[in-house]
């Protein structure tokens, strides 16, 4: 890594934070409301892509030379369904019941951007549910308030403990950062 170089992170995200801090990469954080649709024609993994490639360009005028803007987007996949951050308690339910019992898939999209050079890569992780009691969902949902996270849950929250028996792929990268993917290409940045 190019520790020359001035590292922001464009995300809210306490998990994202704090992967990068374990990391050891030096970091700040740049927070913008950026719009988070998405064309309905691209597959799964462009979606992750190209909202992560939206975000840091919404920093692009600003950026300074030796500065790297860091983004992040995490999209939950049931089949063909994405399954975005959920508005309410209800649709939180629903969500968790569609992935009880069932596998489904994690992509998150990562962009580097310079004023030289952008970079924009995607992991993707397979995670297996068991099946969920309705009281585990609410239990959930009360006390988790899962309502900032794709898919209404977090792995490592109690449900992700509790409920996830095995995954295929990152575990950072269904907490919100590909962080093996992300020091791969830091090294070549």
């Amino acid at each position: 890594m190019n520790f020359n170089k001035k590292y922001f992170l464009a995300s809210n995200s306490p998990r994202r934070k704090e992967l990068l801090t374990n990391l050891k990469l030096p970091f700040e954080s740049r927070v913008k409301e950026i719009d988070e649709t998405y064309p309905p024609e691209l597959a799964r993994a462009e979606v992750a892509e190209y909202l992560a490639a939206h975000k840091a360009s919404a920093y692009r005028e600003e950026l300074q030379p030796e500065e790297v803007i860091i983004t992040a987007d995490t999209i939950v996949c049931l089949d063909e369904t994405i399954l975005n951050k959920p508005y309410d308690h209800a649709q939180a339910t629903r969500m968790l019941t569609m992935l009880s019992g069932r596998s489904h898939e994690v992509y998150t999209g990562v962009c580097l951007l310079s004023l030289e050079k952008s970079v924009v890569f995607h992991d993707v992780t397979t995670v297996h549910f068991r099946e969920l009691t309705r009281d585990e969902i609410d239990f959930y949902i009360n006390n988790y308030k899962p309502f900032d996270k794709a898919g209404s849950y977090g792995a490592q929250d109690w449900l992700g403990l509790v409920g996830i028996e095995r995954i295929e792929g990152s575990y950072f990268n269904v907490m919100g950062l590909p962080v093996h993917r992300l020091y791969e290409e830091l090294l070549v940045f």
